[in-house]
């Protein structure tokens, strides 16, 4: 491997183990001229994560937008420079502080004078680094400071003490004329009397600051911006084409000279520490050939916490029958340290439309799909029909439809809307606040038979205690420190709301942030939709039985209907039993019975699937004693009626038949009688 992957250094020249950096990985640059011109920020990007230059830096950067930013993004991470550093007619510039991570200048190449730090005509030139947090050295060579009319002659002399230069320079080397000539290098310092902080406001006062000669004061400037850590200073992220990162807003005097001056800062943000500083505005005091101004030390406050925004993204799955997995992400907003989380679940009903709904009528089979815990499909099919004209055989032309079946498919597409809709609702958005209903009268409704009328209406008006609009309770628990939890104890198939709340550490007195929610189902458990105990059945006049059997007791959601499948010695035959018959009988009857032995199975649907068949229950139906008594008579006419009919046959071929015998053969023979013939023959 030549190189090492990102984030990697090799451990030594001549390893070939690679070791994590510690901060930014070493990055070393090089200059083929030597000397690097930075005129443009365009002319910076070259040097982008470069930790060590090796060569010299000549700064000319006269104007551009954004140009303190644009340096420390591309040049902040310099951390060495091998040559020297030439800073030269940069009146864009009001601070070094771009270059962040400065910590050494070796000198090995300088400019004459043996000058390996140099700084000449930056007119707006105020700072060069913050050297309360600033470790900079020189190892070789001198300083030179000129015509930076804003820069104080202070400031330079507490660059010569870090970086160990001081001794090194000349008196001609810092010129205390034209250097600082045009800045407030001896001010005062305006004092804080009090701070008022709400959630978004914080209220400032401060001495009032009398100059010598009070016409002098004009006004005052506030300057504030957002403070994660307490090391800014006045001209971070300032330049002098107009980039400032620092808010201002100016402060006329009080009216009343005995009141303190002060401000309303309004529109900040909840648990949010802020930089704040003052400066007077004055008109120019010259004394002792220096600029006299006021204003204060940089002032860290921070405002009141505040009611965090919701949690993000949350996210939940089932991994289980009795379980569901939930997933968020932190606020965005958390206005104050986020302390703990509040998560609160509750069971919802089933729609009544489910409860209502006669899965038995027009052949409407459930066909389910559940896709990885997250997602259930219901669709329903109808057996498949072939419209044939005519009574001709093949295909032809569809016939035209009837008005039952027009009002069939508006029927059938009613349904499937209003499923897929409760589908959508539950799963994917959140579900709405409905009304309650009204209770539905109960309707008479007939027994299920064999011959069960297909054309019934699709759905029941009939009451249902489970349909009554049940508000089940809520659930909650905390978690700490952590975006996920595990809800258990939940029953199968079933849909859930899911709240979750942030709380940070004022929750006891402002309480916690609004519900982000989510609705999810747990997985269908095995055998829940089996029926327990067993079927039993009763005889019934008519040639009729009745079966009972008991419901699943915690079945994966709603059972849906019941399927029979008996039969004797022949096939078996199927019958359907809807919820609403089930519940208002408890059982089903069958009609139209053959006497005979018989066995039968049930098995229970639900909104999951299928359950398991039940052991076959065996049972007889009877032949009834009447019905024998009634075959004799039937039986006794037609039987007198085949023998008479049978001895009439009989003694027509007997009579023919004597008759035949009578004539011989049956030919007849005519003969001439001479007596009858005429005289005239």
């Amino acid at each position: 491997m030549q190189e090492c992957p990102s984030g990697f250094i090799r451990n030594g020249s001549q390893s070939m183990y690679c070791i994590p950096c510690e901060g930014p990985c070493p990055k070393v640059c090089e200059e083929e001229k030597k000397t690097k011109t930075i005129d443009s920020v365009t002319s910076a990007q070259m040097l982008q994560g470069c930790t060590i230059f090796k060569g010299n830096l000549l700064i000319n950067i006269r104007r551009g937008n954004n140009i303190a930013s644009e340096l420390e993004n591309f040049m902040g991470l310099i951390e060495v420079v091998t040559g020297y550093v030439k800073i030269r007619h940069s009146h864009a510039l009001v601070s070094l502080s771009f270059l962040k991570n400065l910590r050494l200048i070796l000198g090995e190449e300088q400019l004459e004078g043996n000058y390996s730090f140099y700084v000449l005509d930056n007119q707006n030139l105020q700072q060069l680094w913050d050297w309360d947090h600033r470790n900079l050295t020189i190892k070789a060579g001198k300083m030179y400071f000129a015509f930076n009319p804003k820069l104080c002659v202070s400031e330079i002399y507490r660059m010569e003490e870090v970086t160990g230069t001081k001794g090194r320079q000349s008196k001609g080397d810092i010129n205390t004329r034209n250097n600082g000539e045009r800045a407030s290098c001896e001010s005062d310092v305006l004092h804080f009397t009090s701070t008022t902080t709400s959630k978004n406001r914080i209220i400032i006062t401060w001495h009032r600051y009398r100059p010598p000669d009070y016409r002098d004061l004009i006004s005052f400037t506030v300057y504030y911006k957002e403070a994660p850590f307490k090391n800014v200073t006045e001209y971070d992220g300032q330049d002098a084409c107009g980039s400032n990162s620092w808010n201002m807003v100016d402060v006329d005097l009080p009216p009343n000279k005995d009141v303190e001056p002060g401000i309303l800062l309004h529109g900040l943000k909840p648990w949010t520490q802020y930089a704040v500083y003052v400066k007077a505005v004055t008109l120019t005091m010259v004394e002792n050939d220096h600029i006299r101004g006021a204003k204060s030390e940089i002032l860290y406050i921070r405002t009141n916490a505040s009611v965090p925004s919701i949690p993000l993204d949350v996210l939940s799955a089932s991994n289980s029958s009795s379980q569901l997995i939930v997933k968020w992400n932190p606020p965005s907003l958390p206005n104050g340290n986020l302390s703990y989380y509040i998560v609160r679940w509750q069971r919802q009903p089933q729609d009544g439309y489910l409860y209502r709904h006669n899965y038995c009528s027009k052949d409407k089979i459930p066909i389910r799909k559940y896709a990885d815990g997250t997602i259930d499909i219901e669709e329903v099919t109808e057996n498949p029909k072939t419209e044939v004209c005519g009574g001709e055989k093949g295909p032809c032309c569809a016939c035209p439809k009837t008005e039952a079946e027009k009002q069939a498919e508006k029927e059938e597409a009613e349904y499937r809307k209003v499923f897929e809709n409760f589908l959508h609702n539950s799963i994917f958005v959140p579900r709405p606040e409905r009304k309650r209903r009204d209770v539905m009268q109960v309707a008479n409704t007939t027994m299920s038979s064999r011959s069960r009328n297909t054309t019934a209406a699709d759905t029941y008006n009939i009451t249902d205690p489970e349909e009554l609009e049940t508000e089940y309770p809520f659930f909650e628990s905390r978690v700490d420190n952590k975006e996920r939890t595990v809800i258990s104890n939940l029953r199968p198939f079933t849909l859930y709301r899911i709240d979750i709340h942030s709380c940070n550490h004022e929750a006891e007195k402002l309480g916690c942030s609004a519900s982000n929610f989510v609705f999810a189902r747990t997985m269908p458990a095995e055998g829940a939709d089996d029926i327990p105990g067993p079927v039993t059945w009763e005889p019934r006049p008519e040639n009729s039985i009745f079966l009972k059997w008991p419901e699943p007791e915690n079945p994966n959601g709603l059972i849906l209907m019941y399927e029979i499948k008996y039969g004797s010695q022949v096939e078996d035959q199927r019958e359907c039993v809807s919820r609403q018959e089930y519940r208002k009988y408890g059982g089903a009857k069958l009609n139209r019975l053959n006497p005979g032995n018989y066995t039968a199975r049930i098995q229970a649907t639900s909104l999951s699937g299928n359950g398991s068949w039940t052991d076959p229950v065996f049972f007889y139906v009877q032949a009834k004693r009447y019905e024998n008594f009634i075959h004799l008579i039937i039986a006794l006419p037609v039987a007198v009626l085949l023998i008479v009919g049978g001895l009439v046959i009989m003694l027509y071929v007997f009579h023919r038949k004597r008759n035949n015998s009578r004539l011989g053969n049956g030919v007849l023979y005519a003969s001439v009688n001479p007596e009858y013939f005429s005289a005239a023959d």
